[in-house]
């Protein structure tokens, strides 16, 4: 039975099983191929999308589970007009290997839209689920709190 999912402001209609993970779904079936596969277990947040505005591990959320609009990294900001967050992320030059980056922006996206000016001890406990092998950490933290100036000014 076909599944009709709301991705990035977009319909898509999907023929899958009800138990295939979201992040299969977006990879696979529809090309959205900015989020990344690291763990399969939820245990490290390359997978992390929204689902209503909520960061999820998309490996862990099976297809007949996706309720609601779905934001994936390409749904953030354009190569014209990157998200604060995007922008913050290149001022601080948080990237090496870039694999975990995805996540990483759509965990701190789902912080900022929470808490608009987060301290340090609140960006390490919403950040604590996303693993960086590269260990951007302190870099990380610098651009969200920059981020989250370039939201209060805008």
């Amino acid at each position: 039975m076909a599944t009709t999912l709301t991705i990035n402001g977009n319909r898509h209609q999907v023929d899958l099983p009800d138990d295939v993970p979201l992040l299969w779904v977006l990879r696979d079936e529809l090309g959205l191929t900015g989020t990344k596969y690291g763990c399969g277990v939820a245990a490290c947040g390359a997978c992390t999308v929204h689902i209503n505005g909520q960061a999820v591990r998309s490996c862990q959320v099976a297809l007949s589970d996706v309720t609601g609009e779905v934001t994936t990294i390409e749904g953030i900001g354009t190569p014209d007009a990157m998200a604060a967050i995007q922008t913050a992320w290149n001022d601080h030059q948080v990237a090496q290997c870039g694999y975990c980056q995805s996540g990483q922006i759509m965990q701190a996206a789902a912080l900022l839209a929470e808490i608009p000016a987060p301290s340090d001890d609140e960006i390490d406990e919403a950040m604590q689920g996303n693993l960086c092998r590269c260990g951007t950490y302190p870099r990380i933290r610098a651009a969200i709190h920059s981020a989250a100036s370039l939201m209060k000014e805008a």
